[in-house]
């Protein structure tokens, strides 16, 4: 019985104490999310305000602010700052919408077909290692410094990763399911909508939220060439007139826009393949 009992100890204890660790609540992760962003902004705030890093390089957190509400009082040269954004959304979604639909559409008869495929991949190998921003130089010359090549540039960008995403999604499709489609009598075109294409729209998500997250750093780089209006062209302007604080502020709203166009694509996402994972 002793012994028994120094076993039943043994094993008891050490399962005991791991429950009480394991029901211990840990800290949520917003909260740890928001600790570390406080601290880098005190950290921030420190440096800039005690003179360890001039102004002229490094603005402070007030600066920033004060400048901020300038800008959406004032503009910057001549146009309202929601008008610098507006010129630069309206040319990303404009390529965006139209090389992600092109791309989505040449991407799913790709993999589904596989003489489209030997016409497409060769093309797109060879096209996909090239930088967007390397097409600048062409698409001036083609087209000029207007609005018409921002956005081509933007869809041949949209385009290039749509594609290759809805392609390999397509491709990817269960064979099970495409025989369980021919068992059931489906036609080739019933097949593609009702298999084919559902099982692709993962992928195909996955392509628009990388072409989308490269179109606005495009869009910003084209606008960093002969543009008179966008968050490009207010940071090289800025930048040119040595107004840091005002460069600070675009990077800011690039990044804050990016986030908001991403989350809106996810949102989309769970709702259209809300099977997704299960």
């Amino acid at each position: 019985m002793k012994l028994l009992s120094l076993i039943l100890a043994s094993v008891i204890v050490p399962a005991a104490a791991t429950t009480r660790r394991h029901s211990q609540p840990a800290i949520p992760t917003p909260v740890i999310s928001t600790i570390s962003i406080g601290v880098l902004v005190l950290v921030w705030f420190v440096v800039t305000n005690s003179g360890v890093v001039s102004a002229d390089y490094l603005p402070s957190p007030q600066a920033l602010i004060s400048r901020f509400w300038t800008l959406l009082r004032e503009g910057y040269q001549g146009e309202s700052l929601f008008g610098q954004i507006s010129a630069s959304l309206s040319r990303t979604l404009g390529g965006f919408v139209i090389g992600g639909a092109l791309g989505v559409a040449v991407g799913l008869a790709a993999g589904y077909s596989r003489t489209v495929a030997a016409v497409i991949s060769p093309v797109m190998s060879f096209i996909r290692p090239i930088p967007p921003i390397a097409f600048i130089p062409m698409v001036v010359l083609y087209f000029g410094l207007g609005e018409t090549g921002k956005i081509v540039l933007i869809t041949v960008t949209a385009f290039n990763y749509a594609v290759v995403n809805a392609q390999a999604g397509a491709a990817g499709t269960p064979m099970a399911y495409r025989r369980a489609a021919a068992t059931l009598g489906l036609s080739k075109w019933q097949e593609f909508w009702k298999v084919i294409f559902p099982a692709a729209l993962p992928s195909i998500f996955t392509g628009l939220r990388v072409a989308l997250a490269l179109s606005w750093a495009v869009v910003v780089a084209a606008e960093l060439v002969g543009a008179q209006s966008g968050l490009g062209f207010m940071i090289n302007n800025a930048a040119l007139l040595f107004d840091i604080p005002t460069v600070f502020i675009g990077i800011a709203l690039i990044g804050l826009i990016g986030l908001i166009l991403n989350t809106i694509i996810e949102v989309a996402e769970s709702r259209i393949v809300h099977w997704r994972g299960r």
